[in-house]
């Protein structure tokens, strides 16, 4: 059976492994957050660059499709 001093040790030692454990969560959380917060912002740019690369993918297409073809 262990002794009073190894099960307060023990304890001590659980005690401290849940401090850890909190600390961590709640850096993860933080960090989760912040990403979050960057997806969120970075939406209006990607929106309008979308915008801007059908814009010229289709004035590219209608630039083609209008040129006259040479005569072979």
């Amino acid at each position: 059976m262990p002794s009073l001093i190894d099960i307060r040790r023990r304890i001590r030692s659980v005690k401290n492994t849940q401090q850890i454990t909190k600390a961590m969560k709640m850096v993860s959380a933080a960090k989760l957050r912040k990403a979050q917060d960057r997806v969120i912002a970075s939406r209006p740019y990607a929106a309008m660059l979308e915008t801007i690369l059908s814009n010229a993918a289709s004035s590219r297409y209608c630039a083609r499709s209008s040129r006259s073809v040479p005569a072979t």
